[in-house]
């Protein structure tokens, strides 16, 4: 049973909305409340954005090792043909101690943690931002399915323009663009649909550094692809599965330049 909010304590609601803690309707109810009221959505970003920050600097410290030899100890049965009432009740209890809130102090980080405390700050900042995007009423700035729209509507917002190209003839139409803030400056990001997802494609200004070929990384569910060319490093940010998301690299890597 859905319990509806409450018009008290909304800056409440958005620290719940942002665990997760809200059932759809609220979530939704929310999600409106945001659209209309930039303290509230301003409020939202400081929160991810100290979410963010706490996880890259304040990384979660794995289990001491004499912990984990206990928990390893009493996990290995003594006899192979015969498990003793003892092994099984310890089974029982590994596994209540697996599915409770303990599991990540006594097993260590998950490979996600990982994966996070490893990324570079660049990475971390462009998927907040394509997360941020996701979770706003809209994922871009300026709406539009045409490139002639959506480059001129960064002029004067940024130092240089943006390589945008349209590839709605190959599925990947281009949604829009907005500006989002990366190692401290601004940046271009386009927005593309690939049938229910949204793909972030952000292009950082690398001056001075060598081409690369593009490399997948899999952060938090999302993949990620990253490269170099032409003095800009982009990165392509999506749910959707790693064989599409390296599609649309290669389709927008290979489209003519005069797009």
């Amino acid at each position: 049973m859905t319990t509806p909010m409450t018009p008290e304590d909304p800056t409440l609601l958005i620290h719940a909305y942002v665990d997760g803690e809200l059932d759809p309707a609220n979530a939704l109810e929310v999600e409106r409340r945001l659209a209309a009221d930039p303290g509230l959505a301003a409020e939202r970003d400081r929160v991810l954005a100290l979410r963010a920050a706490l996880s890259q600097h304040f990384p979660r410290e794995r289990a001491p090792a004499a912990l984990r030899a206990r928990v390893e100890a009493i996990a290995r049965p003594r006899t192979v043909e015969r498990p003793s009432w003892r092994a099984l009740a310890a089974s029982v209890a590994l596994a209540a101690l697996v599915g409770s809130s303990a599991t990540y102090v006594a097993l260590g980080p998950s490979e996600t943690a990982l994966t996070k405390r490893e990324a570079s700050p660049t990475q971390v900042a462009v998927l907040d931002s394509h997360i941020r995007a996701m979770m706003a009423p809209q994922a871009f700035d300026v709406a539009s399915s045409d490139r002639h729209t959506v480059k001129p509507w960064f002029n004067g917002r940024l130092a240089e323009a943006p390589r945008v190209v349209d590839l709605a003839k190959d599925d990947f139409p281009l949604a829009g663009g907005r500006v989002d803030v990366v190692d401290r400056a601004p940046a271009a990001t386009l927005v593309y649909r690939h049938r229910k997802h949204l793909i972030s494609l952000v292009e950082v200004p690398a001056h001075g550094q060598a081409d690369a070929a593009p490399a997948r990384r899999v952060s938090d569910g999302y993949n990620i692809v990253h490269w170099t060319e032409g003095g800009v490093t982009y990165w392509a940010v999506s749910d959707i599965g790693a064989g599409d998301l390296e599609d649309f690299v290669q389709k927008f890597r290979t489209a003519p330049i005069d797009q």
